[in-house]
């Protein structure tokens, strides 16, 4: 667990003046004056992404993968809805918390119905993840899930006609090309047992995108006319998405079939707590992201992440890279590079 003294110091250094958002932060000098920069507050939202959702994604193996019990009653953990439910109450708490301490009375003027609308594409595009499992195995759903940049994107320039240089074109398709060779690994035993399952399985992953790039559009669009703050978009966010899952396990019976499972097994809920806490710190720096450079770039973020983390794991455990990996990991690094030199979007003057 983190020592609360450094949670209590990464607060002191996230906070905002009450007066103004994260991007029109007065001269000053300390913590504050940190993440007035722009290059090291890009450095603290990517490393805040990237350790929280490294243990995050830790938990999240121990979580559903484990088994739990003895001998013939060892059982697995198969409640991806309560536990997403969890997540995001805990998130909601989190986000409220953040806002009580550092924003105080400061309005928020972000329609309901957005909020609303985002929280669902946001639901829709973790569903439709995880069900894509069902049918593909996990390198075709990451490789799915990398092309993430793409749908942001796009929906970016049609719907909110939206203009990136031809340097983040670039930088993006370098990226998700690098992930997407890192992660790929051929099948060499053949064709699979599910292979006539296949096509739903890449329509699940295409509607994942599809809700992806839309949930960045509202994003987007609430961090361009509303001024939204991260921490407000978090609460709201989450707050619709407990209240829209918390209607589907009641209906589906699921949250009472996960409550005798703990019954039986009570010590994942010490996981489950620390998967949540992830979870809230990992959101407070994406959508501390989102607020200040933009959906598309956490997308990058979140993306990149995925690939730091199995670098780790090469690493640590001395598992071989092949020589396509090392393309892989050369095409990441060269598109992070020249996105940070030239795939700056010009800021518009505040009116």
């Amino acid at each position: 667990p983190v020592p609360d003294t450094c949670i209590l110091y990464l607060f002191v250094m996230l906070r905002p003046p009450l007066h103004s958002r994260l991007s029109d932060w007065p001269e000053t000098s300390g913590a504050s004056a940190v993440l007035q920069n722009e290059r090291l507050r890009f450095i603290v939202c990517f490393l805040g992404v990237f350790v929280c959702y490294f243990y995050y994604g830790i938990l999240q193996e121990t979580i559903t993968r484990g088994e739990y019990g003895h001998g013939e009653k060892k059982e697995s953990f198969r409640f991806a809805q309560t536990l997403v439910f969890i997540q995001c109450i805990i998130n909601a708490i989190f986000a409220r918390i953040l806002i009580q301490f550092f924003e105080g009375s400061r309005a928020d003027h972000t329609k309901s119905w957005l909020y609303g609308l985002c929280s669902l594409s946001y639901l829709g595009a973790m569903v439709s993840s995880n069900s894509a499992l069902q049918y593909v195995n996990y390198p075709t759903q990451v490789l799915g899930k990398s092309c993430k940049p793409i749908p942001v994107m796009i929906l970016g320039v049609t719907i909110l006609r939206k203009r990136y240089p031809m340097a983040k074109y670039l930088c993006v398709l370098l990226i998700v090309s690098g992930v997407a060779l890192f992660l790929y690994k051929p099948n060499k035993g053949g064709a699979s047992t599910d292979e006539h399952l296949f096509g739903f399985g890449e329509i699940l992953l295409l509607l994942s995108l599809t809700m992806d790039g839309l949930t960045g559009v509202f994003q987007d669009h609430m961090r361009t006319r509303f001024q939204t703050s991260a921490y407000h978009m978090m609460l709201n966010i989450n707050l619709w998405s407990t209240l829209v899952l918390g209607l589907v396990v009641l209906w589906t019976g699921e949250i009472w079939e996960f409550l005798s499972f703990t019954e039986r097994h009570s010590s994942i809920f010490y996981n489950i707590l620390l998967f949540g806490l992830t979870s809230a710190l990992g959101q407070t720096f994406i959508f501390m992201t989102v607020v200040s450079f933009g959906p598309l770039t956490c997308s990058i973020i979140t993306t990149t992440r995925k690939f730091f983390t199995i670098l780790g794991s090469v690493l640590l455990f001395g598992n071989v890279i092949t020589s396509m990996q090392w393309v892989g990991t050369l095409l990441v690094f060269l598109g992070l590079g020249l996105d940070s030199k030239f795939g700056k979007t010009p800021r518009k003057p505040m009116h």
